[in-house]
C-alpha cells in the first residue's frame, strides 16, 4: 500500500488504482490525468470532465440534432381499466 503522503503517479496498475481509486479520482477532478495499465500495457485514461454541454461536439459534427418538439403531446385517450386481477388472468390461463 502506497502512504498517503506519497505524490500519485502518472502511470498507475489497475490493482494500486483499486487500492487508491478516491485519490486517483480526486487528482482527476482538480485536473490531473493517470493512464492505467493492465500488465505493462496503458487500457484507459483517469482524466478530468469538461464543464459545459456534453453533447456540444457532436451537434458541432452533426450527430446529434435536437428534437422537433420540446414535449410529447398529450394523449385525448383515456386510460383502460382492468376487468379482473391480471394474477386471475395467469391463473386462468394456466387451468
Amino acid at each position: 500500500m502506497t502512504p498517503h503522503g506519497v505524490a500519485l503517479k502518472r502511470e498507475v496498475g489497475v490493482r494500486e488504482l483499486h487500492d487508491q481509486l478516491s485519490r486517483y479520482v480526486r487528482h482527476a477532478a482538480e485536473g490531473g490525468e493517470v493512464f492505467v495499465t493492465m500488465r505493462g500495457q496503458r487500457v484507459a485514461r483517469l482524466s478530468p470532465l469538461e464543464s459545459g454541454d456534453p453533447l456540444a461536439e457532436l451537434r458541432a459534427r452533426g450527430l446529434v440534432h435536437e428534437p422537433a418538439q420540446r414535449k410529447r403531446p398529450v394523449s385525448g385517450r383515456k386510460r383502460l381499466a382492468a376487468a379482473a386481477p391480471v394474477s386471475d388472468l395467469v391463473a386462468e390461463q394456466r387451468r
